[in-house]
């Protein structure tokens, strides 16, 4: 059934790729941005008058520097329609430093007062990752409680830097202040409660919903989807899905992300099948969801083909689920051919060809490329290149790298780097300096990574006295993992020790563990 599922999605590309359907229910208008009355142009704005020679931020920036101008000459500027409309237009144009310079010219006084002022500067800054320059203009508001707008700025913009914590005690001091949540509220609540897994807070949140009325919500439906999706409800999320009457991309794209987080690849693959005989094309999120692991090579071809017949092939996304992917078919060559193609590159390209050449020399060229690039690596390629130099026993380079890490990037080593560098010692034979990592240099209580790495050294190398004291540490961290006990009862059986080995077997068969 699943290779006739193959079939069937390979001749739905072959059907649309020529073609860019539409679909042909009337779909509800997407939300791209909050609500706020749109402000009237004002004298200021209408300043330069010639916009086929200037770009709008061009232009933005010109109004910007004559404001500062009339400001720094004694000219008292309070009019709110005026900064009402340039942060408006900074807030499309996302040019936030245009922004910061507005904010330091509009008058204290009207900031505090003006609640459509300070709501649109609030929503500048936290749409943009500002978090702490919102929270401040926030706290000052005088007239805060008066909508959910400024709450939802900023709840969203937590949303999206991952501060799910922060997302989620803003949306509970709103309840508690009085503030009526709405139907821009819950989609960015229930992305705080999926991020964290909080799938009790989450169920709490959709009680709320159903009280409110936004039950039958598209964007709320969506968000629904997404949430329980992420918490581990896969049945639960299909239930949302199922009870969207008139579905959009991002519904679909959130049942798909769901099916596959749970290695539910046929479910996805019908999913993404039927989305698209219902009209709906896919974007960038729907094929690099689709582009995963254990997907069959031909599919990925066709996917591929189809990509590049609608001009997409170069979509940052896309190409880099497909070096992902291809190297998970045993394809590291099409890979690198994807990548060097590249116009463009952002970190999780270069993240992803030194992932997947974690075991060969090329990842610390494509390490030095990178930097040659004047790329930053973070703590995700550190991960990676200390993993090439562990199998590749280059001990001095990982040190060197681990050193340039901390030192130079100013990246706090992780549980994983730490086991990486465990790693690097244990492989090369360096028993006595890898448990040095663990009882010298870790600033971190090493957890079952660590100590697995060491084990798994020392079962490699036949050192009893440190194997002993690592499956000591993991039989308390992992007591359910008999993994660990057998390498300890082969490790024994190497030295010889028979009666040793007799006390582990013991030990396994008192605990229920299949020999």
């Amino acid at each position: 059934m699943a290779m006739s599922m193959h079939y069937q999605l390979i001749n739905t590309f072959c059907l649309n790729k020529d073609t860019n359907k539409k679909p042909n229910r009337k779909l509800q208008t997407p939300i791209t941005q909050l609500s706020f009355p749109k402000s009237s142009p004002t004298q200021l704005l209408l300043t330069h008058q010639n916009p086929s020679i200037q770009t709008k931020l061009e232009a933005l920036y010109n109004v910007v520097q004559d404001l500062e101008t009339s400001v720094k000459n004694g000219l008292n500027i309070d009019d709110p329609r005026i900064f009402s409309s340039l942060l408006e237009t900074c807030y499309r144009l996302q040019a936030i430093e245009l922004g910061i310079r507005i904010h330091r010219v509009i008058p204290t006084k009207l900031l505090r007062r003006n609640e459509g002022v300070s709501s649109k500067l609030l929503r500048l800054y936290a749409s943009n990752g500002y978090m702490e320059d919102a929270h401040q203009v926030f706290d000052v508001m005088s007239e805060r409680n008066s909508s959910a707008f400024v709450w939802n700025s900023l709840i969203s913009g937590y949303s999206e830097m991952g501060l799910y914590d922060d997302a989620l005690a803003l949306y509970f001091q709103m309840i508690e202040e009085g503030v009526e949540p709405d139907g821009f509220t819950f989609p960015r609540v229930l992305k705080a409660c999926g991020g964290m897994g909080l799938i009790r807070v989450g169920q709490e949140v959709h009680r709320e919903i159903i009280r409110r009325g936004y039950a039958n919500d598209l964007f709320v439906l969506n968000g629904l989807v997404g949430m329980y999706a992420k918490c581990g409800d896969i049945v639960m999320a299909r239930k949302m899905f199922d009870k969207i009457e008139v579905k959009d991309i991002v519904s679909w794209n959130s049942m798909l992300a769901g099916f596959v987080k749970h290695d539910m690849l046929f479910d996805a693959l019908v999913t993404f099948r039927q989305m698209m005989l219902d009209g709906f094309e896919p974007d960038a999120v729907s094929i690099s969801t689709i582009l995963t692991p254990g997907l069959p090579e031909k599919l990925v071809a066709e996917i591929h083909a189809w990509v590049i017949r609608k001009g997409t092939e170069w979509n940052l996304p896309i190409a880099n689920s497909l070096i992902y992917v291809c190297s998970n078919n045993c394809r590291l060559d099409r890979a690198r051919q994807v990548f060097d193609q590249m116009p463009e590159r952002d970190l999780v390209s270069w993240n992803s060809i030194i992932s997947v050449h974690n075991r060969h020399p090329n990842a610390l060229m494509y390490f030095q490329l990178m930097l040659s690039a004047n790329m930053s690596p973070d703590a995700i390629t550190f991960v990676s290149v200390l993993t090439a130099c562990a199998h590749l026993r280059l001990v001095k380079e990982g040190e060197r790298l681990f050193s340039t890490m901390t030192d130079i990037y100013g990246i706090n080593p992780s549980m994983e780097h730490y086991a990486c560098l465990v790693n690097l010692y244990g492989r090369a034979g360096l028993i006595v300096e890898a448990y040095k990592v663990i009882t010298d240099k870790m600033k971190l209580k090493a957890g079952p990574t660590v100590w697995g790495a060491l084990l798994h050294a020392c079962y490699v190398h036949g050192n009893v006295e440190i194997g002993e004291i690592a499956a000591k540490n993991l039989f308390e961290l992992e007591p359910d993992n008999s993994h660990n006990f057998k390498l300890l009862m082969q490790i024994y059986g190497e030295a010889g020790r028979v009666e040793d080995v007799e006390r582990v077997r013991t030990m396994m068969v008192s605990r229920g563990f299949d020999l």
